[in-house]
């Protein structure tokens, strides 16, 4: 029941509008429902970038059910990234839940890396030292994230305000084949690996695992009640964003698009879409 969204728009004030529109898709699915009987906990956490800082709303457990709309109603942001957890590593506490923050990125991922106990020590070694005691939780996701970190940190763009994106396209692909490595070695399978990565300006989402998808949308034509159905779609304040969604993702309605297995978006600041 993991799930893993991803949003850029050209306002700060519709995302819950159009986590409404898209809930079809981003919707989490379960044969039992949270709460009940039988149901494997969960928990939520949303990061997003709000004047100029990179803010965070975790909830480690969750006992009840889930309505991304709710969680995200007073979220003012054009850059979020939220994240359904059901735990195969690390245990429910807050520093176990994502997005993960360093600075001015924001980290989150779905899937598990394989045999993580025999090859987390060598994650832990390659990193730089204030890499390395940055990490605070025990899951494989945030040390991957750190890998990440530190391929940004040695081609000098980590702190940077405008990074390269060839430059963090090639930091996530050396992060991955590490891992690839790494788990070669000791024999395991290939990890499952679907992430998304900002720092605000542009967002990044990498699918090596489950079902990962994408739109491209232009107005809201199914808006809840609260927002009167009248924006004309031709004027420039007209709400616009691309939404990606990996994991257990619902029916995909009329422009979604599905992503190949290996594929790498990169999402713009102008919300130009493009594989790479």
């Amino acid at each position: 029941m993991a799930r893993l969204i991803g949003y850029m728009a050209n306002r700060t004030d519709r995302l819950a509008a159009a986590l409404h529109q898209e809930r079809a898709v981003v919707t989490p699915r379960a044969s039992v429902p949270p709460g009940a009987a039988g149901a494997k906990p969960v928990g939520w956490g949303l990061g997003f970038h709000q004047n100029g800082e990179v803010l965070h709303k975790k909830r480690p457990q969750l006992t009840g059910e889930l309505h991304w709309e709710t969680v995200a109603a007073d979220v003012v942001s054009d850059c979020v990234v939220l994240h359904l957890r059901q735990p195969t590593v690390g245990d429910f506490h807050v520093r176990n839940t994502h997005p993960f923050r360093f600075g001015s990125w924001l980290f989150a991922h779905t899937g598990t890396i394989e045999r993580f106990n025999a090859i987390e020590q060598r994650l832990r070694e390659s990193l730089p030292d204030f890499l390395a005691r940055n990490v605070r939780g025990s899951t494989d996701s945030e040390l991957l994230f750190h890998v990440v970190l530190s391929f940004l940190h040695d081609a000098g763009q980590l702190d940077t305000p405008q990074p390269r994106k060839d430059a963090v396209l090639a930091s996530i692909r050396s992060a991955v084949a590490l891992v690839d490595r790494l788990c070669a070695e000791v024999k395991a399978p290939e990890s499952q690996i679907n992430l998304v990565l900002t720092e605000g300006r542009t967002m990044f989402a990498l699918r090596r695992g489950g079902p990962m998808a994408y739109v491209e949308r232009r107005g809201l034509h199914d808006p809840p009640e609260t927002i009167p159905a009248t924006e004309d779609p031709r004027a420039p304040t007209t709400l616009r964003y691309v939404m990606v969604v990996a994991e257990d993702v619902g029916d995909l309605g009329p422009h979604w698009v599905a992503m190949e297995r290996g594929q790498t978006l990169v999402i713009d600041r102008d919300l130009s879409v493009r594989s790479a």
